[in-house]
């Protein structure tokens, strides 16, 4: 799938570069302003809520559709994801053991991941906050960053997943936002010290990166779900003189046992997905060995387009910007490293090459907002389905 100019008024009943989308369908309000930046678009990505005031006027002016539509899942019997009834400990303290651990990153990835592992306990309504060494690992965050602005370093809420205990964690501490565009003097990113420390206190057995991330190749569509042990720093900014730079880390092979449940699964919620889908979403499920596929984490907001303009081709099946900072800090764990996988969904494919970067820019970030919670139901199933195979 390409996606142009047409297709956007088809499946997102707007096309940004044509029509000006009211400020008030923006969580970051310099996002909709003509001069806004790449760095502008990333973090109204992050922070767009569309079970919020922007969310209500994103979809009063579009043909996206809210998560008041989400339809429950029929598990199998035995695996329904079983929330906790009493709220863990959060606030100061450290995370609780689990079996395994759940990361997810944006406003929207946290609705989508919780609708479906912790049905009824919203990520952002109900999640208890974890603030635990927040004053230590905060120190070298900017200002504004997501972390430094709601005082913790994220939210979780705990689940069963048959007779496994996990822990779903929405974080605010993110490599892209948490400083200025720099690596800081010590040379110790916070958000891999940040990883350190959860998995240092919940000392799973599985660790989950989960949420959305740009297809490479028009091979994939709106839905589809990479799963990965296999990440690669691409760094062409503010990164690009890092020890890692261009680091690669692997971990262990997924489990499939429930992949094809999983696909079945969908169906619940497939029909949100974008109507130009040729397909149902499908699974790419990446080996340990070779790097032409892979998650491939940026520096900066980069995205597939139909000139691959920031080359990514060739690189991996999904760009994002955080994913490797987990494989460099198992890495640098040694033999205590718990395996991990990086289980994204494609929320925006390749974009054609049309008018400006810029504006292929907000065609990027405008898909996110209209199919972003929708392409992160089928990611998080995909979690399940790796957790049940536990």
């Amino acid at each position: 799938m390409i996606v142009d100019r047409a297709w956007m008024s088809r499946n997102v009943g707007v096309d940004p570069t044509a029509v000006s989308i009211p400020s008030s369908a923006f969580h970051h309000r310099a996002a909709a302003a003509p001069d806004a930046s790449l760095d502008d678009l990333q973090r109204e990505i992050i922070d767009f809520d569309s079970e919020g005031p922007e969310g209500a006027a994103f979809l009063g002016f579009t043909k996206a559709t809210g998560l008041s539509r989400f339809v429950d899942i029929p598990w199998p019997k035995g695996l329904a994801p079983t929330p906790a009834a009493e709220a863990p400990a959060g606030g100061n303290k450290p995370l609780p053991r689990a079996d395994v651990l759940v990361v997810t990153w944006t406003v929207d990835e946290g609705h989508a991941l919780s609708r479906v592992l912790t049905p009824g306990k919203d990520s952002h309504n109900d999640y208890v906050p974890y603030a635990h060494n927040f004053a230590a690992l905060s120190k070298e965050m900017s200002r504004g960053s997501p972390a430094v602005e709601a005082k913790r370093l994220g939210a979780f809420w705990t689940t069963k997943i048959g007779a496994k205990e996990v822990i779903v964690f929405k974080s605010e501490s993110h490599l892209s936002q948490d400083t200025d565009k720099h690596l800081p003097a010590n040379g110790q990113l916070p958000n891999a010290e940040f990883w350190k420390q959860i998995i240092g206190e919940a000392q799973p057995k599985l660790v989950l990166t989960t949420g959305t991330a740009g297809g490479i190749g028009k091979q994939f569509e709106v839905g589809d779900v990479v799963v990965s042990p296999v990440v690669r720093f691409d760094s062409q900014s503010w990164l690009r003189k890092a020890s890692f730079a261009s680091g690669h880390y692997a971990s262990q092979t997924a489990k499939t046992t429930f992949f094809s449940q999983a696909g079945d699964l969908f169906k619940a919620n497939a029909s949100q997905l974008p109507p130009d889908n040729t397909r149902p979403p499908k699974i790419t499920v990446v080996g340990p060995t070779g790097l032409s596929q892979s998650i491939v984490t940026t520096d900066f907001f980069g995205f597939d387009t139909s000139d691959n303009h920031f080359k990514l081709q060739g690189l991996g099946d999904a760009s994002e910007m955080g994913d490797a900072v987990l494989g460099m800090v198992a890495q640098s764990l040694g033999a205590s490293a718990p395996p991990w996988l990086a289980i994204r969904n494609v929320s925006d494919p390749e974009i054609a090459a049309e008018g400006t970067l810029k504006q292929q820019a907000q065609e990027a970030a405008t898909i996110y907002k209209a199919y972003g919670r929708w392409s992160s139901v089928c990611s998080a199933i995909v979690c399940w389905a790796a957790i049940a195979a536990l």
